[in-house]
This record gives C-alpha cells, structure tokens and sequence, in this order.
C-alpha cells in the first residue's frame, strides 16, 4: 500500500470483529515499526505491553472499568482481540541528557521545551498505527481514565518509572461497524486556519 494511501485511510476503529483472529506474527511486527520511531537523543525511553492473551485483556479492562454496564464505546472496544500499552520513561530521558555528550549536567526537566518522552511515545503510537493500516487492519488509540492507572500498574506489574501514556488496539475492523467518534460531529477545519509561512500574523 501507498503511504499516502496509508494517511489517507488511517482513522480510529471502535469495533472489531471477533471472529477473525490475528495473523502469526504481526504484533511483533507492529511493534518493530514502533521501535523505528524517532527518538530524542536515541534515548529508546518508549516500549510496549503486548496483552493478547483472553485473560490479560478481560484483566486489562476490569482494572479499567467501574462495574457498571458497558456502554457501546467498550461493548466495541472489548471485541479487540489485543492490545497494546505504549509506555515512556521521563527517567530514561534525563538519565540520557545529563550524560557529556549532551552536556546537561543536571537530571532536571526545567531544561526541556516539551516533555520528549511523551513526545517520542506519541510518534511510536503513530508508527504503530500506519503499520496497522499497512496491514489492512483496524487499529485506535485511547487513553487511560487517571483514577485507573494505579489498577493497570498493578494488574501488569508496571514498574513506578514507566509512564502509561495510551493504549492501542488492534484487530479486523467489525463488518457492522457503526459510524462514530468526533470526525463524525466536528468538520474538518480550514487548511488555511492551521498552516501558515513566514509568520504567524501578517503585518
């Protein structure tokens, strides 16, 4: 497939079919796409949780969910036959800049623009998901409520040094699959309002 192909076809699905499991093989190479991301300072600081298992992905949504009766974004979200959990170490980072090559003599964040560690664990999230269009597969992600991350640490054994950033699921897109989420309620916006050149106001 075509790369601008692959852009062009990218969007979040919700729903998957349950019937159709997972090529042998294709997690591992989606998440070798992820590993080529950029990387600040070539830290490598992003890795992946693959749960792909029943039972670690009914444990991945009991440790995110209250109880109560799923509403139809999980109901579709659940029939994913894996997951991926896409984390960053902010420590991995500071560790990587105060080494001479980089001359920052401190293990302090004041030095940075942006958080890099999210900022790299964003563009491997984005590798993964072209990959996962590349694959003809259906792929979203989506982040975890705040109140739930402790649960995910522990249902996982997390380390505390690893951030959980997002999660992204995979599989064959639902045939039934209702349209949704926001591109179905929000227009897209002008190009013109978005991209400028030279400057951000003119004279």
């Amino acid at each position: 497939m075509e790369f601008s192909e692959v852009v062009r076809k990218r969007r979040m699905v919700r729903e998957y079919d349950p019937d159709r499991p997972l090529p042998d093989g294709l997690l591992d190479r989606l998440i070798d796409t992820g590993l080529r991301a950029p990387s600040a300072g070539f830290t490598q600081g992003v890795s992946f949780l693959i749960l792909e298992d029943d039972q670690d992905r009914d444990r991945f949504w009991a440790a995110t969910s209250d109880g109560d009766e799923p509403d139809s974004w999980l109901r579709g979200m659940r029939t994913a036959p894996a997951l991926i959990l896409v984390l960053t170490s902010a420590d991995a980072y500071l560790d990587r800049y105060a080494l001479p090559d980089k001359g920052w003599t401190e293990r302090s964040e004041e030095p940075w623009t942006a958080p890099y560690w999210h900022v790299d664990a964003g563009m491997a999230a984005m590798a993964v998901l072209y990959a996962i269009v590349d694959a003809e597969l259906g792929g979203c992600f989506f982040g975890l409520p705040a109140d739930t991350v402790e649960q995910v640490r522990s249902a996982f054994a997390i380390p505390a040094e690893q951030q959980v950033v997002g999660v992204i699921s995979v599989g064959y897109r639902a045939r039934t699959e209702a349209p949704s989420g926001s591109p179905r309620k929000r227009a897209r916006r002008p190009r013109t309002d978005l991209v400028r050149r030279g400057r951000w106001t003119a004279d």
